[in-house]
């Protein structure tokens, strides 16, 4: 496997990131991801400081491979970002305009920082704030898109602006788009539905059949389930608010996700 910026920072040996992907995505997914190479990364989203640091305790315990957590949203628990930053390599941002201050605490517990962007502006102010990762999401993307421009395009532009490893983010299901993309001069991918559907991941059964069994027409672009969800107004996955994976976290009073 290619060795690029993005492997050579943060130690991994795959230059892939599996994006987080709230319920879906256990400890579980991301230690397999992290064993394979990859880095895994788990989700905080709703998440106090202590459960994320019992999930990524979990996930320790079946690799020694490279870890990620991700913050999600402008409602940022600085203690969530304080604990990840003493115990992965990455923590990384999404849902937010990016800050020197966050980015400075993170870099002060010892992790690097990647932040997921959708224009070539943001690509800039991520950098400006000091961060170590950017990744470029397209429109083909999953879940919930940020920008409203196609991957490839966007992601020259943004390969033009900025210095650090940029990671591409939307449509990479397979080699040789994953090959593409490194092509075009990304230093990684960052994938989340091609994940949906391993062992590994939380989600029900019919929706990863639903995954493997989808063409190229299958995804829509809909704002039904923006409700009561900061994120969901240009959702492609039903169930993007669905409840926490069974038995994780411990339960304390507060969802993991929602």
């Amino acid at each position: 496997m290619a060795t690029t910026r993005f492997t050579e920072l943060t130690g991994c040996s795959v230059p892939v990131q599996q994006a987080p992907m709230g319920a879906v995505s256990p400890p579980a997914l991301a230690a397999a991801v992290a064993e394979a190479g990859g880095v895994g990364t788990l989700s905080s989203l709703r998440m106090t400081a202590d459960q994320v640091v019992r999930g990524i305790d979990e996930a320790r315990r079946a690799t020694a491979g490279v870890l990620a957590v991700n913050v999600l949203t402008a409602d940022v628990d600085e203690d969530v970002v304080a604990a990840a930053a003493e115990r992965v390599r990455l923590v990384d941002f999404f849902w937010l305009d990016p800050r020197p201050d966050l980015v400075e605490l993170a870099h002060r517990g010892g992790a690097l920082v990647g932040w997921q962007v959708g224009s070539v502006e943001e690509a800039r102010a991520a950098t400006d704030a000091g961060s170590d990762v950017v990744t470029v999401q397209g429109t083909e993307a999953g879940g919930h898109v940020r920008g409203s421009r196609p991957l490839r395009p966007l992601l020259a532009e943004v390969l033009a602006a900025v210095d650090v490893p940029v990671l591409a983010a939307g449509g990479i299901a397979s080699g040789p788009a994953l090959a593409a993309v490194l092509a075009d001069g990304a230093d990684g991918a960052r994938i989340g539905t091609l994940f949906v559907a391993t062992e590994e991941s939380a989600a029900h059964p019919d929706y990863k059949r639903a995954v493997v069994d989808a063409s190229s027409g299958s995804a829509v672009v809909t704002g039904a389930f923006a409700t009561e969800c900061p994120l969901c107004a240009t959702s492609r996955v039903p169930g993007c608010c669905a409840p926490p994976w069974t038995g994780w976290p411990p339960s304390t009073g507060t969802s993991s996700a929602r």
